[in-house]
Order: C-alpha cells, then structure tokens, then sequence
C-alpha cells in the first residue's frame, strides 16, 4: 500500500508538469437521490457535496448499499425509474448536468462523460462483435466520421489498452475474451470518444488479483496521458491506494469523510473509515494478527436515523449521535470528516487555547 501512495503522488506531480488545466472539472453539491417505492421512500443518497478538478482521480469507497453507483448514475442521467433525483445540483464545466434535456444529456454522455460499469460480460452486447460496438459507439456520437475512419479508431483504441492482434480481435464476439480482456474492451468503449470524465463503477470486482494490477495500471497510464478526470466507485481500499489522489467515504448514502489517500490512510478520523482500514488485510501484518470485522448491519434505507446512520455499529457511540445529524468538522487541508466525536475534539482545542 505504501508503494502505492508513492505511485499516486508520483503521478500527480507528472501530471502538473505536463500543464494540465486547472480548476474544477466537476461540482456535486448536496446531492439528494430518492427511489419512490410502494414500500416508501428509500433516501438511497442523503445529501452529497464534492468536486474534482481536471486530470484528478477520486476514490468513492463504502459498502455494498452506501449509495457509491447511485450518486454515479446520476451525473451521467442514467437512474431508472423508481429513482429521481430529488435536490442539489451537479455542476460540470460550469453547466448545470441536471438541467439539460434528453438530447443535450445524450450528447453529453460519451463526449463529455463516459462511464466503466462493473460487469463487462453484462455491458457489452453477445450478438454483436467487440469492433462492431466500438464502432457503433464512436459513431453515436460523432456523427461526422466515416466507418472507416471509425473503424481505425477503434482498432487504435483497442491497440492503446493492451489487445494483440486487433484485426482478428475487431471480428471476435464478447464471449471469445476473457473477463480481463472484456473490461479492456470496455475501458476502450469509454475513452473512445475522448471524455474529460471517466466514472469507473467498480471495474476490477469480477477480476482475478493479477487481471486487477493490469487493469489498475492501464487505468495510471491512460489517464496520464489523456488527462481526464477519474471517478473511481470501489469498495477495495488497495485499489484506492494505488490509483487516487483523494478519497469520500460514504456510508448510507452520505459522505462520512472526505481526504487525500495520506490522509484517510494514515489519518482516519471518522469510525467507519477506520472500521474499513482495520477489516482490510496487510501486507506488513504479523502473523498473529487478526482481521476485525465492522459489527452489526447497515441501517434501513427506508427509515433512516435521526442522528449519525453508523451510530448503531459504532464502538464510541454517544447519545447525542443517536439523536443528531453531526456536522462536518475539518481535520486539516482538505480533510474533513462528520463525526461528533471529532466535534468534542475540536471544542475542547478551543477551550484550552482560550484558557491558556
């Protein structure tokens, strides 16, 4: 893990001095997504606030149901009925992503916005060759380039993410590749039209740990090179260490704590974060050393608490955390964290230092 923090600082310093544009590619701000169920309302995403600047790669970690997809598919207008987005706004390039129509949201995904899903065998459709929707993809939305144009293209794209022999490739079905070689194909499929952001909802889940270093380092490479910006949804803390530049924890549809790797590595502050860091395995672990799981369930989407959603399964668990919604406290440049035990810390600071 620590190679991969030195990674990752690495890149961003190479990316600085290749000149990348600066400011802030992505604004999300307070976020709220709800599926409108018989069973009721479920606040799948709770009010969410981040953003990521150009040619930056962000982590979105948490546990299955934390909301990590949800908030994804709605930057790129993909949230299937029950689920609307019912509050907060998504800024990108300084537009309003929520307030453009059908046409404009289509234009935008693929142009401006391309998205890796998880599960490439599901993605990429069996009845078509891998050249054929590569092809149909780019031509979706450029509708000025020849076939033959794009069909170079896409055997360029197919070249630049590591598959041999593309000519025979190009011809072959999705189920002639390996799970491996598929989602290279996808990663192909979503930088073929030269996106500015690249959402990557969990691609190395399906992978053996091998497939997975390759598709992370192909990921490295390709985003030095072509400079966009990465939302990386995962719920593998490894994976982040060794691809992102910052970090949101998110939990129950919120963000319990938000940093640079450094700072969620070596400085967790909220009790979820360090919760996942303690379940996780070590390469510098003593032999006797155990795994602790978190204990307890998730909370109930459907009737969320009024206070903190961890307080249930948290080991310092106070009153006022049943109770109250904490806010968001800063632990230092850029990271910040939800948690009233952080809150005390921090009034407590306050009175010494006025007492002294």
């Amino acid at each position: 893990m620590k190679n991969g923090r030195k990674k990752a600082s690495t890149s961003a310093a190479s990316k600085t001095a290749l000149g990348k544009k600066e400011g802030k590619l992505l604004e999300v701000n307070d976020l709220k997504v709800s599926f409108f169920t018989p069973a009721g309302e479920v606040k799948a995403v709770g009010g969410i606030s981040y953003d990521l600047n150009y040619g930056e790669v962000m982590g979105i970690v948490g546990e299955s149901g934390s909301g990590k997809s949800v908030e994804a598919y709605s930057i790129m207008g993909l949230l299937q009925s029950p689920g609307k987005v019912v509050g907060g706004s998504i800024i990108f390039e300084g537009e309003d992503v929520l307030a453009k129509s059908k046409e404009e949201m289509t234009s935008f995904r693929g142009n401006k916005v391309s998205m890796i899903f998880q599960n490439p065998m599901t993605s990429l459709n069996p009845v078509y060759t891998v050249g054929n929707q590569l092809v149909e993809a780019l031509r979706a939305h450029n509708k000025d380039i020849s076939a033959a144009e794009a069909k170079k293209r896409a055997a360029e794209m197919l070249d630049m993410v590591g598959i041999n022999n593309v000519e025979k490739r190009m011809k072959q079905y999705p189920h002639e590749f390996s799970g491996g070689m598929r989602q290279r194909v996808m990663i192909a499929m979503g930088l073929i039209c030269n996106p500015k952001l690249l959402i990557a909802d969990e691609p190395t889940t399906a992978l053996d740990v091998t497939i997975q270093a390759q598709i992370i380092e192909l990921m490295k490479e390709l985003q030095q090179k072509t400079q966009m910006g990465i939302i990386f949804i995962t719920h593998n803390l490894g994976v982040v260490a060794e691809i992102c530049d910052k970090v949101s924890v998110m939990y129950a549809g919120r963000i319990v704590e938000k940093g640079s790797v450094n700072d969620i590595f070596y400085k967790p502050s909220h009790p979820y974060t360090v919760g996942l860091l303690r379940s996780m395995p070590r390469v510098d672990a003593q032999e006797y050393e155990r795994l602790i799981p978190i204990e307890g369930t998730p909370v109930d989407m459907l009737n969320p608490p009024d206070g903190c959603p961890f307080a249930p399964r948290c080991e310092s668990c106070m009153q006022i955390c049943l109770k109250k919604m904490p806010p968001y406290v800063e632990m230092g440049d850029g990271h910040s964290s939800a948690c009233w035990l952080r809150v005390q810390e921090k009034m407590k600071d306050k009175e010494a230092k006025n007492n002294g």
